[in-house]
């Protein structure tokens, strides 16, 4: 697999936006950093662009200067000059609020990466942003963006299309705890797991062993979102692929996670406390299934350009009698691309660096710019 094949007659302005308001803007802030240090400064001007967790648009105005000086921090400070929001539909640029800076040149950019992990980024909040703007970005669109991120939708559009996923419940605040818990009991039983429904590196995951602790873990959960998934504990190994593309995607081969605590903990994701296999531990018949289910699950949710694909490989249940197979667990459309994250190290273990990973991104959201500003009505 190649890179890029696309030439410019200059170099591209390249948008990292990252931080954000939701529980994973110290992950966004990494993964900012990792990705506008391995984008090709021949090719890119990259323009690091942060918003606080109060929701403030900055430019990270220390972070350009370590770009250009080449020395990267491991992680951007979202500080700096303010500047504000995307505006103007049909201009690709963004427009400062600031009056100290000057509003007609605005901060013109060619391509928008977002990094920003979890709610009000990869759930189609700062993708519709986008899209009215008319600023093509990476990743997918506002629909695929907000079916993945919800966990509830999400098995939805499994069910939909025949993928298997681990039995569960979902429950929204305010909503009966007498028949949640009954049906916890009659349909999951214990151990299980509670999850915010929109909300990812395991952030407000908790595992329950029995029905006195459901509650504080239901309300744990809804300190997240006010939609709340309790799933069945699944026996199975945590297999994860990686897709790219749009109208003909790809899956990378597989990968292997062998968590360092119950469960794949935001530490295990952040601080390297898991062991990862690449390729994963299957048979050439598993892998070949799990990468075709890959790609059904990226459709089912609409994705676009990338996500990985995240399963249980269930060979036996608890009870020893056989297991069903490749479960879905979730889609991410904003995979982490830290240096220990799984999108990244599963590209380059099928032969496509970091670097022409970003390139192929970024192409891919260029074609899609381009095809959506040929569409009737697009252009107002």
């Amino acid at each position: 697999m190649s890179g890029s094949s696309r030439s410019f007659g200059r170099r591209l302005r390249i948008v990292v936006l990252f931080g954000g308001r939701s529980a994973e803007h110290d992950v966004s802030r990494v993964t900012a950093a990792s990705v506008a240090g391995a984008l090709d400064p021949d090719r890119y001007e990259v323009i690091p662009v942060g918003i606080t967790r109060e929701g403030r648009w900055l430019l990270a105005g220390d972070a350009a200067k370590a770009l250009e000086r080449g020395d990267l921090p491991a992680a951007f400070d979202v500080g700096g000059d303010p500047v504000a929001q995307l505006a103007d539909p049909g201009t690709p640029h963004l427009v400062p609020v600031d009056t100290t800076l000057d509003a007609a040149a605005g901060l013109r950019a060619d391509v928008v990466f977002p990094v920003l992990h979890g709610p009000y980024g990869e759930d189609g909040t700062v993708q519709g942003l986008l899209e009215l703007a008319g600023i093509p970005y990476v990743g997918s669109g506002v629909l695929g963006s907000a079916v993945a991120m919800d966990k509830i939708m999400a098995k939805r559009a499994f069910s939909a299309v025949g993928l298997t996923t681990a039995a569960s419940v979902d429950h929204r605040v305010g909503g009966d705890r007498d028949a949640l818990r009954t049906r916890v009991s009659n349909e999951l039983g214990y151990p299980c797991f509670v999850k915010p429904a929109n909300m990812g590196s395991s952030i407000g995951v908790a595992k329950v062993g029995a029905e006195p602790e459901l509650d504080a873990a239901v309300d744990a959960a809804l300190a997240f979102d006010e939609w709340v998934l309790v799933e069945e504990m699944v026996a199975g190994r945590e297999i994860e692929v990686a897709v790219l593309g749009d109208a003909l995607p790809e899956a990378s081969v597989p990968g292997e996670i062998a968590p360092g605590a119950e469960f794949y903990t935001y530490a295990d994701k952040y601080e390297d406390g898991a062991e990862l296999y690449v390729p994963a531990r299957l048979d050439g018949d598993r892998t070949e299934e799990v990468r075709s289910l890959a790609l059904r699950a990226f459709d089912a949710c609409r994705c676009e350009a990338m996500a990985r694909v995240d399963f249980f490989f269930e060979e036996r249940r608890f009870d020893g009698s056989a297991g069903r197979g490749f479960l879905v667990n979730e889609v991410n459309t904003i995979p982490g691309f830290t240096p220990i994250s799984m999108y990244p190290k599963l590209w380059e273990a099928s032969g496509l660096s970091y670097s022409a990973l970003l390139d192929r991104l970024v192409d891919l959201a260029l074609d899609r710019g381009e095809r959506r500003a040929g569409r009737a009505g697009a252009r107002g």
